[in-house]
Protein backbone atom coordinates (compact mmCIF):
# COMPACT_ATOMS: atom_id res chain seq x y z
CA UNK A 1 0.00 0.00 0.00
CA UNK A 2 1.36 3.39 -0.99
CA UNK A 3 1.54 6.12 1.65
CA UNK A 4 1.92 9.82 0.97
CA UNK A 5 5.23 11.48 1.79
CA UNK A 6 3.72 14.77 2.91
CA UNK A 7 0.51 15.92 4.51
CA UNK A 8 -2.45 16.27 2.17
CA UNK A 9 -5.46 18.52 2.57
CA UNK A 10 -7.73 15.64 1.51
CA UNK A 11 -7.31 11.98 2.43
CA UNK A 12 -6.10 9.41 -0.03
CA UNK A 13 -8.22 6.24 -0.26
CA UNK A 14 -6.52 3.46 1.67
CA UNK A 15 -7.05 -0.22 0.95
CA UNK A 16 -5.98 -3.32 2.85
CA UNK A 17 -7.06 -1.82 6.19
CA UNK A 18 -8.20 -4.36 8.79
CA UNK A 19 -8.04 -2.28 11.98
CA UNK A 20 -7.87 1.26 13.28
CA UNK A 21 -6.07 2.82 16.24
CA UNK A 22 -7.86 5.99 17.33
CA UNK A 23 -6.61 8.73 19.65
CA UNK A 24 -8.88 10.10 22.37
CA UNK A 25 -8.40 13.76 23.42
CA UNK A 26 -8.86 16.10 20.49
CA UNK A 27 -9.83 13.25 18.17
CA UNK A 28 -12.94 11.64 19.64
CA UNK A 29 -13.70 14.05 22.46
CA UNK A 30 -13.19 17.74 23.09
CA UNK A 31 -11.75 17.47 26.59
CA UNK A 32 -10.28 20.99 26.72
CA UNK A 33 -12.85 22.18 29.30
CA UNK A 34 -11.93 19.25 31.57
CA UNK A 35 -8.22 20.08 31.36
CA UNK A 36 -8.96 23.75 31.93
CA UNK A 37 -10.97 23.10 35.08
CA UNK A 38 -8.57 20.56 36.61
CA UNK A 39 -5.42 22.56 35.88
CA UNK A 40 -6.82 25.77 37.31
CA UNK A 41 -8.07 24.00 40.44
CA UNK A 42 -4.52 22.69 40.88
CA UNK A 43 -3.08 26.16 40.30
CA UNK A 44 -5.44 27.62 42.90
CA UNK A 45 -4.03 25.17 45.47
CA UNK A 46 -0.54 26.45 44.63
CA UNK A 47 -1.67 30.09 44.84
CA UNK A 48 -1.08 30.58 41.12
CA UNK A 49 -3.30 32.62 38.82
CA UNK A 50 -5.67 30.76 36.49
CA UNK A 51 -4.63 30.21 32.88
CA UNK A 52 -6.79 30.69 29.76
CA UNK A 53 -8.13 27.48 28.25
CA UNK A 54 -6.18 27.90 25.00
CA UNK A 55 -2.89 28.14 26.86
CA UNK A 56 -3.60 24.84 28.58
CA UNK A 57 -4.79 23.18 25.34
CA UNK A 58 -1.50 24.06 23.67
CA UNK A 59 0.28 22.00 26.35
CA UNK A 60 -1.92 18.90 25.86
CA UNK A 61 -0.79 15.78 24.02
CA UNK A 62 2.36 14.36 25.54
CA UNK A 63 0.92 13.01 28.77
CA UNK A 64 0.02 14.39 32.18
CA UNK A 65 3.61 14.81 33.34
CA UNK A 66 4.49 17.01 30.38
CA UNK A 67 1.26 18.98 30.79
CA UNK A 68 1.99 19.78 34.42
CA UNK A 69 5.61 20.72 33.74
CA UNK A 70 4.50 23.06 30.95
CA UNK A 71 1.81 24.59 33.16
CA UNK A 72 4.30 25.17 35.99
CA UNK A 73 6.79 26.57 33.50
CA UNK A 74 4.49 29.54 32.96
CA UNK A 75 5.43 30.72 36.47
CA UNK A 76 8.68 29.03 37.42
CA UNK A 77 12.15 28.55 35.90
CA UNK A 78 13.08 24.95 35.05
CA UNK A 79 14.80 24.19 38.36
CA UNK A 80 11.81 25.36 40.37
CA UNK A 81 9.37 23.46 38.16
CA UNK A 82 10.81 20.20 39.45
CA UNK A 83 10.55 21.40 43.04
CA UNK A 84 6.79 21.87 42.64
CA UNK A 85 6.16 19.03 40.19
CA UNK A 86 5.16 16.14 42.46
CA UNK A 87 2.72 18.18 44.51
CA UNK A 88 1.25 19.77 41.39
CA UNK A 89 0.83 16.43 39.60
CA UNK A 90 -0.88 14.89 42.63
CA UNK A 91 -3.22 17.87 42.91
CA UNK A 92 -4.01 17.82 39.20
CA UNK A 93 -4.77 14.09 39.16
CA UNK A 94 -7.10 14.44 42.16
CA UNK A 95 -9.01 17.22 40.48
CA UNK A 96 -9.02 15.57 37.06
CA UNK A 97 -10.46 12.36 38.51
CA UNK A 98 -13.45 14.42 39.68
CA UNK A 99 -13.82 16.50 36.51
CA UNK A 100 -12.99 13.78 33.91
CA UNK A 101 -15.69 13.70 31.25
CA UNK A 102 -18.11 16.04 33.01
CA UNK A 103 -17.38 18.95 30.67
CA UNK A 104 -16.19 17.01 27.60
CA UNK A 105 -18.22 16.58 24.41
CA UNK A 106 -18.05 14.00 21.63
CA UNK A 107 -17.03 15.51 18.29
CA UNK A 108 -19.47 15.33 15.35
CA UNK A 109 -19.11 12.19 13.24
CA UNK A 110 -17.36 10.15 15.94
CA UNK A 111 -20.19 7.75 16.78
CA UNK A 112 -21.19 7.45 13.14
CA UNK A 113 -17.57 6.82 12.17
CA UNK A 114 -17.06 4.13 14.80
CA UNK A 115 -20.30 2.46 13.76
CA UNK A 116 -19.24 2.53 10.11
CA UNK A 117 -15.84 1.05 10.92
CA UNK A 118 -17.41 -1.71 12.95
CA UNK A 119 -19.85 -2.42 10.13
CA UNK A 120 -16.87 -2.73 7.78
CA UNK A 121 -15.42 -5.37 10.09
CA UNK A 122 -12.51 -3.27 11.36
CA UNK A 123 -11.01 -4.12 14.73
CA UNK A 124 -10.70 -1.00 16.86
CA UNK A 125 -8.24 0.14 19.51
CA UNK A 126 -7.96 3.41 21.40
CA UNK A 127 -4.41 4.55 22.16
CA UNK A 128 -3.97 7.76 24.13
CA UNK A 129 -1.29 9.44 26.20
CA UNK A 130 -3.88 10.03 28.92
CA UNK A 131 -3.39 7.73 31.95
CA UNK A 132 -5.28 4.48 31.34
CA UNK A 133 -7.58 4.83 34.34
CA UNK A 134 -8.75 8.25 33.14
CA UNK A 135 -9.03 7.06 29.52
CA UNK A 136 -11.28 4.11 30.32
CA UNK A 137 -13.48 6.20 32.62
CA UNK A 138 -13.81 8.88 29.94
CA UNK A 139 -14.72 6.39 27.22
CA UNK A 140 -17.32 4.80 29.48
CA UNK A 141 -18.83 8.15 30.42
CA UNK A 142 -19.05 9.12 26.73
CA UNK A 143 -20.64 5.77 25.80
CA UNK A 144 -17.74 4.81 23.52
CA UNK A 145 -15.92 2.09 25.49
CA UNK A 146 -17.71 -0.87 23.88
CA UNK A 147 -16.47 0.05 20.39
CA UNK A 148 -12.88 -0.85 21.35
CA UNK A 149 -11.32 -4.26 21.81
CA UNK A 150 -8.18 -2.68 23.26
CA UNK A 151 -7.53 0.54 25.19
CA UNK A 152 -3.99 1.64 26.05
CA UNK A 153 -3.02 4.75 28.00
CA UNK A 154 0.13 6.76 28.44
CA UNK A 155 1.11 4.61 31.41
CA UNK A 156 0.47 1.25 29.71
CA UNK A 157 4.02 0.97 28.36
CA UNK A 158 7.48 2.33 29.17
CA UNK A 159 7.12 4.69 26.19
CA UNK A 160 4.17 6.68 24.88
CA UNK A 161 3.37 8.38 21.56
CA UNK A 162 5.22 9.69 19.53
CA UNK A 163 7.16 6.46 20.21
CA UNK A 164 5.66 3.61 18.13
CA UNK A 165 5.62 1.14 21.05
CA UNK A 166 1.86 1.38 21.87
CA UNK A 167 0.88 1.13 18.19
CA UNK A 168 3.09 -1.89 17.62
CA UNK A 169 1.54 -3.52 20.68
CA UNK A 170 -1.91 -3.16 19.10
CA UNK A 171 -0.64 -4.66 15.85
CA UNK A 172 0.69 -7.62 17.83
CA UNK A 173 -2.59 -7.92 19.76
CA UNK A 174 -4.54 -8.04 16.52
CA UNK A 175 -1.93 -10.22 14.75
CA UNK A 176 -1.83 -7.74 11.88
CA UNK A 177 0.97 -6.06 9.96
CA UNK A 178 1.33 -2.32 10.67
CA UNK A 179 0.39 -1.54 7.05
CA UNK A 180 -3.05 -3.04 7.80
CA UNK A 181 -3.65 -0.82 10.85
CA UNK A 182 -4.73 2.78 10.29
CA UNK A 183 -3.93 5.38 12.95
CA UNK A 184 -6.24 8.36 13.37
CA UNK A 185 -5.32 11.32 15.57
CA UNK A 186 -5.25 15.07 15.94
CA UNK A 187 -1.54 15.71 16.41
CA UNK A 188 2.02 15.18 15.29
CA UNK A 189 2.35 12.65 18.12
CA UNK A 190 -0.05 10.32 16.33
CA UNK A 191 1.51 10.84 12.91
CA UNK A 192 5.09 10.39 14.12
CA UNK A 193 4.19 7.24 16.03
CA UNK A 194 2.37 5.85 13.00
CA UNK A 195 5.22 6.59 10.62
CA UNK A 196 7.73 4.99 13.00
CA UNK A 197 5.51 1.92 13.37
CA UNK A 198 4.85 1.63 9.63
CA UNK A 199 1.12 2.35 9.95
CA UNK A 200 -0.87 4.59 7.60
CA UNK A 201 -2.26 7.67 9.33
CA UNK A 202 -5.07 10.18 8.99
CA UNK A 203 -5.24 13.42 11.00
CA UNK A 204 -8.32 15.36 12.01
CA UNK A 205 -8.14 19.19 11.80
CA UNK A 206 -10.18 20.15 14.84
CA UNK A 207 -8.00 18.88 17.71
CA UNK A 208 -5.13 20.34 19.67
CA UNK A 209 -1.73 19.50 18.07
CA UNK A 210 0.22 21.58 20.59
CA UNK A 211 -1.08 24.81 19.03
CA UNK A 212 0.54 24.06 15.66
CA UNK A 213 -1.06 23.69 12.22
CA UNK A 214 -2.08 20.14 11.34
CA UNK A 215 -1.35 21.03 7.71
CA UNK A 216 2.35 20.78 8.47
CA UNK A 217 2.14 17.22 9.79
CA UNK A 218 3.27 14.30 7.60
CA UNK A 219 0.22 12.07 7.11
CA UNK A 220 -1.89 10.32 4.51
CA UNK A 221 -4.42 13.09 4.63
CA UNK A 222 -6.71 15.18 6.77
CA UNK A 223 -10.22 13.87 7.44
CA UNK A 224 -12.92 16.19 8.73
CA UNK A 225 -14.44 13.45 10.90
CA UNK A 226 -14.13 9.78 11.80
CA UNK A 227 -17.04 9.13 9.46
CA UNK A 228 -15.06 10.60 6.56
CA UNK A 229 -12.12 8.43 7.62
CA UNK A 230 -14.33 5.35 7.45
CA UNK A 231 -15.50 6.37 3.98
CA UNK A 232 -11.89 6.49 2.74
CA UNK A 233 -10.75 3.05 3.85
CA UNK A 234 -11.48 -0.48 2.71
CA UNK A 235 -10.19 -3.99 3.19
Amino acid sequence: MKMAATAATAPMALSGIAAAIIDLDGTMLDTAPDFHAAVNRMRAELDLAPLPQQTIVDFVGKGSENLIRRVLGVDYPAAEVEQHFEAALDSYQRHYAVVNGSLATVYPGVVEGLQAMRKQGLRLACVTNKPLEFAVALLEKAGLRDYFEVVYGGDSFPKKKPDPMPLLAVCADFQLQPAQVLTIGDSSNDAQAARAAGCPVFNVPYGYNHGESIQNVDSDGIVTSLLVAAQNISY
